[in-house]
């Protein structure tokens, strides 16, 4: 049981520390460039993006959460999950994107596959 109990810790910590990474961000254009290699010398551009960092703090905050409180993860599958599905969907329907971004899709892929881990072994737990 201690064992599971930590396998599903780790299974929350891996995509909840990816979505932590962007509140790099927040410091400003130069971390954004960094992530993302884009230029985000656009005031507007920068607004939205570190805006953007925030939201992944939260889902970060929420994954790192349901590592420790069995309570958090429903809610944390839920929001990671759509949190992932919809950054690949758009990532493979635009397609073209830059090798910064190219990493942000494999890194995302890896936090998935965690989070579907996490869910078989949560949906097992309340059967």
């Amino acid at each position: 049981m201690k064992r599971n109990g930590a396998l599903m810790a780790v299974l929350f910590l891996v995509p909840g520390v990816i979505h932590l990474m962007p509140l790099i961000g927040l410091a400003g254009a130069e971390g954004l460039t960094r992530l993302y290699g884009l230029d985000f010398s656009d005031p507007n551009l920068e607004i939205l993006m570190r805006h953007r960092a925030v939201l992944f703090g939260m889902v970060g905050a929420l994954l790192v959460g349901a590592a420790f409180h069995g309570a958090l993860r429903g809610a944390a599958l839920l929001v990671g999950g759509i949190s992932l599905l919809s950054f690949l969907a758009l990532a493979w329907g635009v397609g073209g994107y830059n090798e910064a971004l190219h990493r942000v899709v494999v890194v995302d892929l890896v936090a998935l596959a965690c989070l579907v881990l996490a869910a078989i072994l949560h949906r097992r737990r309340d059967a």
